[in-house]
């Protein structure tokens, strides 16, 4: 689950894990965007992406358990520019969820380059990293999260909050689908993830990393290094079932030490089936915000780790940063990212 930098693994093989993923409104279109190998992990981040792995949204209709449209990119060795060809394929249906299935290739390009047809347009390649927060405060949240206590804010000074990721940067894909897309129209409502897979010895895929509201696994699985948890791996309809109460009785615990809630053990629940399946909610053609208010989408822009925290917290949890501290690092045309 989305996540920077928490791991051995993600900084062994950055690009296999997602750091971040938003939806949102283009120009009569909607961006799908999929942030993997942030160089905040270190020396040991190799460039670009993994050849020999597939990078997958998945769309979900309606609420619906299984997803049956999903658009997946896969990229070849790097040339001897360093660029990177990359391939988009479309499964729809039952072929949506099926790792076998060889779908429609839609389009063809290369990284560093947009390339368009059929109605989508793509980007990819290294960029400046928009996201925004102050890793001390995480950590705040992180020990009460994990000790069952309240969040002692007693320390923290959101006037001095500084950008941890400022300078970092990430590799993106950016797909954007035109709205005239025949499952893909305006008001249509979706749930949206994305995934990481990669080519087994045996001919099949693994599925490695898999992402949906933000910071996930830095809230709930900061001290699992090794991703012993099998929240990367599984399916998002079986994450309440198989995390549901375990996720509520840690945010039960902290608003009763907090006193944010009446009704701690019901707060906690609320949050976790708020939070499962861990997708993206999003209403095409609206407004993307992931706010206090609704979370639909996500921008560029949004301060989701605010938003997440203070939800986890049962009270607001001031971060200190505006949208404004990564404003030069975002873009309202295509391809909306600014390159590194």
């Amino acid at each position: 689950m989305s996540h920077h930098l928490d791991t051995p693994l993600a900084s062994q093989n950055g690009q296999l894990y997602i750091d971040d993923l938003y939806v949102f409104q283009g120009n009569a279109s909607t961006v799908f965007v999929m942030d993997v190998n942030s160089n905040i992990t270190g020396v040991h981040v190799k460039p670009g992406f993994h050849h020999e792995a597939r990078y997958e949204f998945k769309v979900h209709f309606d609420g619906a358990d299984l997803e049956t449209l999903t658009y997946r990119v896969s990229f070849g060795e790097a040339a001897s520019d360093g660029l990177q060809p990359l391939q988009v394929h479309a499964l729809t249906g039952a072929e949506a969820r099926d790792d076998s299935a060889s779908g429609q290739l839609v389009l063809e390009g290369r990284t560093g380059e947009a390339a368009s047809g059929n109605g989508i347009r793509i980007w990819t390649g290294r960029i400046a990293d928009s996201f925004y927060i102050d890793l001390s405060l995480l950590t705040m949240v992180n020990g009460a999260v994990k000790n069952g206590t309240a969040v002692d804010l007693s320390a923290w000074r959101p006037e001095n909050a500084k950008n941890s990721f400022a300078n970092t940067s990430v590799d993106t894909i950016v797909l954007e689908v035109s709205h005239q897309h025949p499952q893909l129209r305006p008001a249509t409502r979706i749930g949206l993830w994305g995934a990481t897979k990669l080519a087994t010895d045996a001919g099949g895929w693994r599925q490695i990393n898999r992402a949906g509201h933000p910071m996930m696994w830095p809230i709930f699985w900061p001290d699992d290094t090794h991703f012993t948890n099998p929240a990367n791996t599984r399916h998002p309809s079986k994450d309440f079932d198989a995390e549901g109460l375990h996720i509520a009785g840690h945010i039960a615990a902290v608003v009763a030490a907090s006193g944010t809630s009446d009704d701690p053990r019901g707060y906690g629940e609320t949050v976790a089936r708020e939070l499962f399946p861990d997708v993206l909610p999003y209403v095409i053609g609206t407004p993307a915000t992931y706010g206090f208010a609704t979370r639909n989408g996500r921008t560029l822009a949004d301060n989701a780790p605010e938003v997440m925290l203070s939800l986890v917290a049962g009270t607001a949890i001031p971060s200190g940063l505006k949208p404004s501290v990564a404003k030069h690092l975002r873009d309202d045309k295509f391809p909306y990212v600014v390159p590194a």
